[in-house]
């Protein structure tokens, strides 16, 4: 199976060779990795065309980051799609491996797994961890949501569903998953590792206007899938699982 894999940049330098490093690294045979860049200043482009691997680079002024990962997503052309953003990194090796094994065993359309948040300037170092856990079908009335850089999906359920609303601001990757796995209901399998190390600072976490604007755009999520879970009678605000996180 090919997984074609999207990276989203933009003044990325002080981070994307570990990106770069991360998926050349990975041992299954067959891996396309799409750098959409969104027109950046500083040298990117330059550290990409020189770091290791091969790449498919498209860079142009966009929309921000969700609408440089629906051109990836346009552009792919792997039976599974994963996306990785331009400070992350996968844990090991094996991860992209696994992922597609899972796939295979289970004859899902998507595969999550878990994540730990490290120290933006030493990676070695983990702030938190978050746990995703196994899916139900009422996970996300209880606030739950997989972590994004872990979500790989069949090219064909973005056919089927569409990609990314650029209309809800950082809150796109959730609406995105609540449609694929609430609304419409496709298979999904859950590998219980840690795949990706996400540095901290997000720009969902960066202040509390950020944090707002995130909450508003979960809710939003809700309204625009013609969904609403009881549990919005109770509280003003959608709110995640702080159980996630250990």
């Amino acid at each position: 199976m090919l997984v074609s894999i999207i990276t989203a940049t933009y003044n990325s330098a002080a981070t994307i060779t570990d990106t770069l490093h991360s998926v050349h690294s990975q041992t299954h045979p067959a891996i396309e990795h799409l750098i959409i860049d969104g027109a950046s200043s500083d040298n990117t482009l330059e550290i990409i065309q020189n770091g290791p691997g091969r790449y498919r680079i498209h860079s142009e002024k966009d929309k921000g980051i969700y609408d440089a990962m629906n051109k990836g997503i346009a552009m792919a052309n792997g039976d599974i799609i994963g996306i990785l953003n331009s400070d992350d990194m996968y844990t090991g090796p094996r991860v992209i491996e696994k992922v597609v094994e899972l796939f295979q065993q289970e004859g899902c359309d998507a595969v999550y797994g878990d994540l730990i948040y490290v120290d933006a300037a030493d990676t070695a170092v983990v702030k938190r961890k978050w746990v995703a856990g196994p899916y139900s079908l009422n996970s996300f009335l209880y606030g739950w949501m997989p972590p994004h850089p872990t979500f790989f999906v069949k090219k064909s359920v973005y056919e089927q569903f569409g990609g990314f609303n650029l209309n809800l601001f950082t809150a796109a990757d959730y609406e995105l998953m609540l449609r694929f796995l609430y609304r419409y209901g496709i298979k999904v399998a859950y590998l219980q590792e840690v795949m990706v190390k996400m540095r901290t600072g997000g720009a969902s976490n960066q202040s509390i206007r950020n944090r707002i604007l995130a909450n508003k755009g979960d809710r939003m999520a809700w309204k625009i899938n013609g969904l609403k879970p009881y549990w919005f009678t109770l509280y003003a605000k959608p709110i995640r699982k702080i159980t996630q996180f250990i």
